[in-house]
């Protein structure tokens, strides 16, 4: 809403601030972290007197977090959503359709998350929405939001692939770019919810994705910069940068209620929206493989998962002593800070090779 008040900017000068992207985006950043800090301990005491026992925790999982994660409340996501979605309304060009685009996956698929927690914790167990239902809703969901991607793009190019490191290759899709899109943003939403497991294993790095992405947008969605770095230029994306903001200033909020031992756990609320707009940005701006190695550690937990279903379904045998793989390394007798830290590592290093394809082409 204050990005209207720079048609005012001719009257009153200083409000021509209110035009730029980067202003806005650390306007939007700074809200959201103010938002989740004043309202984050209220938050969790109503979901702790709600919850009662809180979060139910898996026995077939480590041992250690029958004893060290029982009682702690979950749906943490709802705080960072409130965060995020007060700080764009206020930051962003309302006007834009992409914003409303990943806003819109971000929040159905944060409700998907919070019924699902929602049925575990008042049933007390680990099993919330089937599979199959949760999966089909968010499919649908984000083929309708691949279409409308699709249709604000200019074709064909808004149905092709663009790959990192070349400047001109491009693989037309045609309208199968829709189902590929779709792939893209369920695939990130369950890979990140698979990925939650450990305090603070997960919003760090998403964060971190999450500051990526908010620089392509601002570039890829910047005529000028997108045609010095030789970027394919995607008119509008560069609002999304705003959106990225709020989750890194709401993501930093919630870090410290969720540094260990963390007072409320994300849940499936937080996992699945924060998934679910990450592979909706990297949609919008024509980055879906750049996402592939800025969220390699998502992509990692999810093939982990994958590899240790397949192998035991057809040989009897786990490739992984638990899965994802963070459990494997607790087996393996790494601590939970060791995980944590190390993780974080890898995020920082993919980032670093995802942003070199802004430049490296």
């Amino acid at each position: 809403m204050l990005y209207w008040l720079s048609a005012f900017s001719d009257t009153i000068g200083p409000l021509n601030v209110l035009r730029y992207i980067t202003f806005r985006t650390g306007g939007a950043m700074f809200t959201a972290l103010v938002f989740v800090f004043l309202f984050g301990h209220s938050i969790i005491d109503q979901l702790r007197l709600k919850q009662g026992k809180g979060q139910p925790i898996r026995s077939d999982g480590p041992q250690s977090h029958l004893v060290t994660k029982k009682g702690t409340p979950t749906m943490g996501g709802l705080m960072m959503l409130f965060g995020l979605v007060v700080s764009t309304v206020l930051w962003a060009n309302l006007t834009n359709r992409y914003v409303w685009i990943v806003l819109g996956v971000t929040l159905i698929f944060g409700a998907i998350g919070f019924y699902d927690d929602y049925l575990k914790v008042t049933k007390q167990t680990h099993a919330g929405v089937s599979g199959k239902v949760r999966m089909l809703v968010e499919a649908l969901i984000a083929l309708a939001a691949c279409y409308f991607i699709v249709s604000l793009g200019r074709q064909p190019f808004a149905t092709s692939l663009t790959f990192p490191f070349f400047k001109e290759l491009v693989l037309p899709l045609g309208w199968l770019f829709i189902i590929f899109g779709a792939f893209i943003i369920v695939g990130a939403g369950n890979a990140v919810n698979l990925t939650d497991g450990l305090d603070g294993l997960a919003i760090v790095p998403v964060m971190i994705a999450t500051g990526c992405f908010g620089v392509f947008a601002w570039v890829v969605g910047n005529a000028v910069l997108s045609d010095y770095l030789q970027l394919h230029f995607v008119a509008g994306t560069g609002e999304l940068a705003v959106v990225c903001g709020a989750v890194i200033g709401a993501g930093l909020g919630f870090l410290w209620f969720n540094a260990p031992p963390a007072s409320i756990f994300m849940g499936d609320t937080g996992s699945l929206a924060l998934g679910g707009m990450l592979g909706a940005i990297a949609v919008a701006t024509k980055q879906e493989i750049v996402l592939g190695i800025v969220g390699g550690l998502f992509v990692l937990e999810a093939v982990s998962v994958i590899v240790q279903v397949i192998s035991f379904k057809l040989t009897g045998k786990r490739v992984f002593r638990m899965a994802p793989i963070h459990h494997h390394f607790e087996q393996l007798g790494w601590t939970e800070p060791q995980i944590v830290i190390r993780f974080w590592i890898v995020s920082v290093v993919l980032a670093l090779v995802g942003l070199s394809t802004l430049k490296l082409r």
